[in-house]
């Protein structure tokens, strides 16, 4: 397994996707070798508890300084900056080592950053002109990409939120990812996505039509369980608290409460009176703490678990305007049982009826505060919605059962 970010502990969108993988294929009988980037320092005290599940393993620190080296030497080689962003010589080594001493037979490869690893190797070099039959008849590893997400669709969709340097530099990464996203298709034996949606645009776009399956992710419905209570009603003498959970330096997410706390807030107090709204995640952006100057915005940070914060709020939101894949909050909050709005966007990939199990509505200031009023002002309604939620999550959304496809392919089985 290549994985560009530490797959443990699983508290952040393509961490939760990567650590259940990882456990899915040791429980499948998987023997793993695992080379993955640390860019968290809190993360170090965990390094142990994956090497020791193991054969081998190589953990590498993203160093910023080199970081920013490598992506203007990429930026010269016209390569994506994420890409060199993520290389890292000692890596290499570490990759070609064990593809040369032991028997793999399949490499595994977390987002595009990871796969010049594999372009690089000069075991796997000979495997690219090779087609499935004859690697697997000569042994040859198979080799599996998980993109998770479209992302050169969503530097697009940054450019066009941005200035005009950023959104230059944005566009240049759109592209040049967008042609490396056609080499892994082309070169690697199957390449998985997080939905179907994301799975036809990458087929557009790549033109690799038997090659891209979508394996949508699951939700851990055993850790996030609701506690069903009664949402208050409106007479009561109590506030709306409503949350947003999410890394909080993570441009589509500060776009999204930045959103929500200047645009549809206001609209909220002069229907409902007093509403609470608390950001819950990781490194919040200088964006995301200037918004505690506004009445009821409270930005918690960091938390060792995001449940009782979720089991507190009233509803929880997902007012995404920039989105690829799908929303592991939105998945979560339903697998707690929570009242959920979330914007067209944010539904994207989830497997729900909106109306039934959540509500949905356009990224528009009074239509969200609108759907948000609904909710608080019908506690039947809500509570109904949130079981529902539940429900949905229970019968759909299993990780073994998401994760099976993964399995197939690997083991190159018919699909």
């Amino acid at each position: 397994m290549l994985v560009h970010r530490i797959p443990y502990p699983p508290d952040k969108g393509d961490k939760i996707r990567s650590f259940h993988e990882f456990c899915f294929l040791r429980e499948r009988g998987w023997c793993i070798h695992l080379c993955t980037f640390v860019d968290d320092p809190n993360d170090l005290p965990h390094t142990d508890t994956l090497r020791s599940q193991c054969i081998t393993s190589s953990f590498h620190r993203l160093n910023n300084v080199h970081q920013k080296i490598a992506m203007a030497l990429a930026l010269c080689q016209r390569k994506p900056l994420s890409v060199g962003a993520f290389y890292n010589h000692r890596a290499q080594q570490y990759v070609n080592k064990i593809l040369s001493d032991y028997p793999v037979r399949a490499v595994l490869c977390f987002s595009s950053s990871m796969a010049e690893y594999i372009f690089r190797s000069p075991v796997l070099k000979s495997c690219f002109a090779m087609s499935q039959e004859l690697r697997a008849s000569r042994r040859k590893p198979r080799l599996i990409m998980d993109l998770i997400d479209v992302d050169s669709d969503k530097w697009q969709q940054y450019a066009g939120q941005s200035g005009k340097l950023r959104s230059w530099i944005y566009m240049l990464e759109s592209r040049r990812l967008a042609l490396y996203e056609k080499q892994i298709v082309d070169a690697l034996d199957a390449t998985t996505v997080v939905s179907e949606a994301e799975a036809d645009l990458l087929r557009k776009r790549t033109g690799g039509r038997g090659k891209i399956h979508a394996v949508p992710n699951g939700v851990d419905t055993v850790y996030f369980h609701p506690v069903f209570k009664q949402i208050a009603d409106k007479n009561r003498k109590l506030c709306c608290t409503l949350i947003f959970c999410g890394l909080m330096d993570y441009y589509p997410n500060v776009d999204a409460v930045v959103w929500f706390v200047k645009e549809v807030l206001p609209r909220l107090r002069s229907k409902l009176g007093r509403v609470n709204f608390h950001v819950v995640g990781a490194k919040p952006a200088k964006e995301v703490l200037n918004l505690t100057t506004h009445p009821g915005v409270k930005v918690i940070g960091r938390v060792d678990d995001v449940r009782p914060h979720i089991r507190q709020a009233a509803i929880s939101v997902a007012p995404i305007r920039i989105a690829r894949g799908i929303q592991n909050k939105v998945l979560e909050a339903m697998a707690m049982a929570k009242p959920i709005v979330a914007t067209e966007q944010a539904f994207e990939g989830i497997e729900a009826v909106p109306g039934r199990d959540l509500l949905v509505t356009k990224a528009e200031p009074e239509a969200y505060a609108e759907a948000i009023t609904t909710l608080w002002e019908q506690p039947e309604l809500a509570e109904n919605m949130a079981k529902n939620a539940r429900r949905v999550v229970e019968n759909r959304y299993d990780w073994n059962v998401r994760l099976e496809k993964l399995h197939a392919l690997l083991f190159l089985k018919k699909l």
